[in-house]
């Protein structure tokens, strides 16, 4: 189990067919943190709303996550995204170490950092949100064709293939004149006195340098399965569930090996 200062999830989308709830509890029960922030879209109300269930996998997370809150090891942040704006309601809302914001502001390694979903950004969400609704429909039904794509390609011995993933980079040049989402961020970020913004929204890991000012999106649990990681010096690297299975495979591996030998 390794251990970190922070750690940012976020888009997880539970409810939703897509959303990967048995990846993200075992990787949570694999890393530790002193602050856990949720960075949006954890629940996906959308579909919640509409087709979506909610499961025990689901809520296992849940219990895991308000179990280590009340046992005082570990701090957690839900920053309220655009699938999860039922929690208009109740914002802001504290109880001990677990509370329900629209943004935060965290200081890391001597820098103040702008901690926001990112939706209030996307001109598409703010400005046309009937386009919004009618995207995240597309988007439903290219996750399940994508379900039934790689079912075929594990009979065959292929290895996962992210569908949506490529469809979304393909048309991310013809979508950029709506809103160039890392720029208003940045510029945002900039205006407001930050060195950095933290974000999510947009399922795309990325850690970079945008005009002199840091710029840290967490990805995904539907596609990506990354996570945001924040060491006790304040450096920052991306967590990928993927790297972390085969880092575990290779453990058992030579632990098997080890055993082995004696």
């Amino acid at each position: 189990m390794r251990n970190y200062k922070t750690i940012i999830i976020s888009d997880v989308h539970l409810g939703t067919r897509g959303s990967k709830a048995r990846e993200l509890l075992r990787f949570l029960k694999s890393y530790t943190c002193e602050k856990l922030i949720l960075n949006g879209d954890i629940i996906d109300g959308w579909q919640l709303r509409k087709s979506g269930k909610w499961k025990k996998k689901h809520t296992l997370i849940f219990d895991r996550l308000l179990k280590q809150v009340y046992q005082g090891k570990m701090e957690v942040i839900y920053i309220r995204g655009n699938h999860d704006d039922f929690l208009d309601q109740i914002i802001p809302f504290q109880l001990g170490n677990f509370s329900i914001v629209r943004d935060y502001v965290l200081e890391s390694g001597g820098k103040k950092f702008l901690v926001i979903h990112g939706d209030i950004f996307d001109s598409i969400t703010t400005q046309m949100k009937w386009l919004a609704y009618l995207g995240d429909i597309g988007y439903t039904i290219l996750l399940k064709i994508n379900s039934y794509y790689n079912n075929w390609r594990l009979k065959k011995g292929l290895p996962y293939y992210s569908l949506s993933a490529k469809v979304k980079a393909s048309v991310k040049t013809a979508v950029s004149f709506i809103s160039d989402f890392e720029q208003v961020l940045t510029t945002i970020a900039k205006t407001k006195g930050f060195d950095g913004v933290i974000c999510g929204h947009i399922h795309t890991p990325a850690i970079k340098t945008i005009n002199d000012i840091q710029y840290l999106n967490s990805g995904d649990w539907v596609e990506s399965l990354t996570a945001l990681a924040e060491d006790e010096q304040g450096n920052w690297e991306i967590l990928d569930y993927q790297g972390f299975m085969q880092e575990r495979i290779l453990q058992q591996a030579r632990t098997l090996t080890l055993t082995n030998e004696a």
